[in-house]
């Protein structure tokens, strides 16, 4: 599949998307920022991944946290997996949110997030009077045991 990437002003000079190993689901996005952003502890701030792209049809993009940053700094992304439609043309930004102790800095050129390649079902809805039994049936969180 080829995914069409527009490079926007501040990702001039940055690595396009790239998987880091043969075997990656995930493509690393790097931080298209002029000037180190620091993240306080409890804070977020929308950073941008420095380009545009034309996924096709029935398909889309999940932007989703680098585990080593989550590990180690408590950095992740809100609304995560966040997911870029295909139809969407506009900059691709990732949220970043420090739920570690300490302040975390974002430099230009930092890996801050990974891009997933997902195929999309589009479902019909339909209403119904009663639905089929399961196994589980209406019990909620934590009902499957710890």
């Amino acid at each position: 599949m080829i995914v069409a990437i527009r490079i926007l002003p501040e990702g001039e000079g940055l690595p396009m998307p790239a998987y880091m190993s043969a075997g990656a689901a995930g493509a690393d996005l790097y931080a298209a920022v002029d000037e180190e952003l620091v993240l306080h502890p409890g804070s977020r701030a929308l950073v941008p991944a420095g380009f545009s792209m034309a996924l096709p049809r029935g398909y889309e993009a999940q932007i989703r946290p680098r585990s080593g940053l989550a590990l180690r700094h408590g950095v992740t992304l809100l609304n995560s997996p966040g997911t870029v439609d295909a139809d969407y043309r506009g900059p691709v930004g990732v949220i970043l949110a420090n739920l570690g102790a300490e302040p975390f800095t974002v430099r230009r050129g930092d890996r801050i997030a990974q891009m997933v390649i997902a195929a999309v079902v589009r479902a019909s809805f339909q209403v119904a009077e009663d639905l089929p039994e399961s196994e589980r049936a209406g019990a909620g969180f934590g009902s499957t045991g710890r």
